[in-house]
Formats: structure tokens, C-alpha cells, sequence
């Protein structure tokens, strides 16, 4: 488990601008809600000076915290000084942040220019739409583009994925999470063969791809943000799980349910599949 800095803690439990800003002079978006990190930050400006600053995210603990700091770095300051605020500076800020949350950070400093730049009328120089989620940071490798790789040049483990697109190179702390992505794609039919899962699955079937879809991607994933997930029951397509550890109390517990834990069952199991918790 990761050591978080009182401050990190403080500002997850008790985060400090949160909310969508009616008329904004400034919103930037990074990140993708589809199983991953989504930050918008809304700014207020007035004379040069950022007034007010608020933020909406869908992430783990350490995400609220950094944007919760960076609301509060950036109000009163002019667009300029508030320009050259880092991502470095928003872990200074909190007293630091475990390797592995470090990204949080810099999708603060990326949704900070992404708002200046609205705010300038100007196109936002960090580009947030990507096909799908970015799993590595520090080389902009999405899920999207390691699926493939599985799929259309037969990779089948890290070190080739490693060779071949780069990802987990640098820091290599998102090799585990390619390395899921990696077993999940090579349970699954190719991409090219339409006619997987012909024959409509029994209830025992069923019941069997969503505890290995649990299992394999869905509880490592909740894990690594220090939560987890039980199975409750199967009505159908309908799965009833609880959320338990930092999930239970999550500020972002509906969205992590509807576009992570639905979102893979649907792609591992049905896209009918309906998840609702208990």
C-alpha cells in the first residue's frame, strides 16, 4: 500500500472546489473516463487575476488531492504566474506523492494550460482526445494502442510490447496494467474473427466470464488505488457487486462502477451486462 502525505489525505477526504463553474472564462479537459483519469478545470478571471478555480474529475484519491491543491495554487495569481506552475510543484504542494500517482500531477499542470489556452481563445496545446485511456504518461501509449498491438502483431508479452510501442520504457509503472491488458486481449477472439461466442452462454457460462473478468482486470485495477470489488449476485445481466476499501467511500464510486466495472464486463462478458451496486 502507498504512503500518502497528510495533506494528500486531508485533501481527498475534504476536497476544496469541487464542481462544475457556471460561465467559466476557461475549462480544460484531460484525460478519458473510459477506465481511466479525467480531470476538467474551470477558471475565473478578472483584470488577469484568476479569481476562482474549481475542478470535476473522475480518478482515485490522489487525483481529487492534486487538483484540489491546484485550485488552490492558482486562485490570485495572474494567468502568467499561474501559467508556469508544474506538475512538480502541485507534489511540492502536497508534501509529495508515491511514484505511481505522479501522473495525477501532471494531468493537473496539463488541465491548467488546457484552461489558460481557452481562456486566450487559443487551441489547447495538450491534446486530450485520445482513442481511448493513456496507460503509459510518459510515452502517450493508450489501451487502444496496446490491444492492437496484441491483436494485429501477436504480441503476447511485456518486453515485446515494451519493444515494439514503447510503452512502460521510461518509469515503468504502468507495466503492470499492460500487462493485464495483455492477458485480457489474448483470452478474448481476434478482432478479425466475428464469429466468437456463436452459441448464447448459459447462466454457469456467464456467471464464469464475469468472476474471470473480475478477477483478471477488473479487482487488480481497483487494487491499485487501494479498493476492491465483491460479486454479490447474477439476475440475467444484471451483476450486483459492492464496492469495498477506498472504493467503498470513493467521491467517484458511480462513475468508477458505470465506466470501468460495467464498461469491462460488457467487453469481456455482454454488452447487455447492467451493473448495480448493493
Amino acid at each position: 500500500m502507498w504512503e500518502y502525505t497528510e495533506k494528500v489525505k486531508d485533501l481527498y477526504t475534504n476536497p476544496v472546489n469541487v464542481g462544475k463553474m457556471e460561465n467559466p472564462d476557461g475549462v480544460g479537459h484531460v484525460g478519458s473516463v473510459v477506465c481511466g483519469d479525467a480531470l476538467t478545470l474551470y477558471i475565473r478571471v478578472k483584470d488577469n487575476i484568476i479569481t476562482d478555480a474549481s475542478f470535476e474529475t473522475f480518478g482515485c484519491g490522489s487525483a481529487i488531492a492534486s487538483s484540489s491543491a491546484l485550485t488552490e495554487m492558482i486562485k490570485g495569481k495572474t494567468v502568467e504566474e499561474a501559467e508556469k506552475i508544474k506538475n512538480q510543484d502541485i507534489v511540492d504542494y502536497l508534501g509529495g506523492l508515491p511514484n505511481q500517482k505522479i501522473h495525477c500531477s501532471v494531468m493537473g499542470s496539463e488541465a491548467l494550460i488546457n484552461a489558460i489556452a481557452d481562456y486566450r481563445g487559443e487551441k489547447p496545446p495538450v491534446d486530450d482526445e485520445h482513442e481511448g485511456e493513456i496507460i503509459c504518461q510518459c510515452m502517450n501509449i493508450t489501451d487502444v494502442d496496446i490491444r492492437k498491438a496484441v491483436h494485429e502483431k501477436g504480441i503476447t508479452n511485456i518486453d515485446d510490447m515494451m519493444e515494439s510501442t514503447g510503452a512502460g520504457t521510461v518509469c515503468g509503472t504502468c507495466i503492470p496494467k499492460i500487462e493485464d491488458i495483455i492477458e485480457e486481449e489474448r483470452g478474448r477472439c481476434s478482432i478479425k474473427d466475428d464469429r466468437c461466442c456463436e452459441e448464447p452462454m448459459t447462466n454457469l457460462q456467464k456467471i464464469k466470464k464475469i468472476e474471470d473478468a473480475i478477477n483478471s482486470v477488473i479487482r487488480p485495477g481497483l487494487k491499485r488505488d487501494g479498493g476492491d470489488i465483491e460479486l454479490v449476485d447474477v439476475q440475467g445481466d444484471v451483476v450486483f457487486v459492492k464496492l469495498r476499501g477506498a472504493c467503498s467511500s470513493c467521491m467517484s464510486a458511480s462513475m468508477t462502477l458505470e465506466n470501468f466495472v460495467q464498461s469491462e464486463l460488457r467487453k469481456s462478458v455482454s454488452k447487455d451486462i447492467i451493473v448495480k451496486h448493493v
